[in-house]
């Protein structure tokens, strides 16, 4: 019997424990005592957020007008915009010289943005014609091969007709190195006897 009324008193005071133990008493609205902050808080401003400070009311201020940032000034008219500085004009050839890896690289950025619409051969029949697209121009008719590079590269930059400005999408050197690939398929189309290296040209006409 002692034994019993032992084994209860114990067995109440361990629930009395665990019930006072497993109260967390009362939410407070005040911010926990943080004996070291390590720089839990750290006031400041997020984006878009309203400030009593400035005149207009609001945290995120204009960048000073004319500022420009580093790295995007893109002084060079022709190499960013494919005009000539002084008369405004278009430039003939393409300022990006051409290597074996550059072609590589353009033939690679052609066919993922290129040649979906104007084929791979840039002869305009792709897979587009199949669902009814207005068929695009053909690169190898005698109009698109006289066009400056530079023209070629504002309307990759800018778009024309149904085909959308493409700049968002390729960085500046890519639309150069798709025009230099460009004219090695044009060349190739059109490219005369006299055009081969004498080895290839006797394989040719024998």
């Amino acid at each position: 019997m002692i034994i019993l009324k032992s084994i209860f008193r114990f067995s109440g005071i361990i629930v009395i424990s665990i019930i006072f133990l497993g109260c967390q008493g009362n939410p407070f609205s005040d911010p926990p005592i943080h004996i070291v902050p390590n720089m839990d808080n750290q006031p400041k401003y997020k984006a878009q957020s309203k400030s009593e400070f400035f005149n207009n009311g609001s945290a995120m201020r204009m960048p000073i007008e004319g500022t420009i940032a580093r790295g995007n000034l893109r002084e060079s008219d022709e190499y960013y915009r494919g005009k000539d500085s002084t008369t405004g004009g278009f430039i003939q050839d393409s300022p990006v010289d051409v290597t074996m890896t550059g072609l590589k690289r353009g033939q690679e950025r052609f066919d993922i943005y290129c040649a979906v619409c104007h084929g791979q051969s840039g002869d305009g029949r792709s897979i587009m014609l199949e669902y009814k697209y207005v068929p695009p121009p053909t690169f190898h008719s005698d109009l698109v091969r006289n066009y400056p590079d530079g023209h070629i590269f504002d309307v990759i930059s800018n778009g024309k007709g149904n085909m959308p400005a493409y700049a968002p999408q390729i960085k500046v050197e890519d639309r150069w190195l798709i025009i230099n690939y460009l004219r090695t398929l044009q060349f190739s189309q059109h490219a005369k006897i006299d055009d081969l290296p004498s080895e290839l040209r006797n394989k040719i006409t024998k």
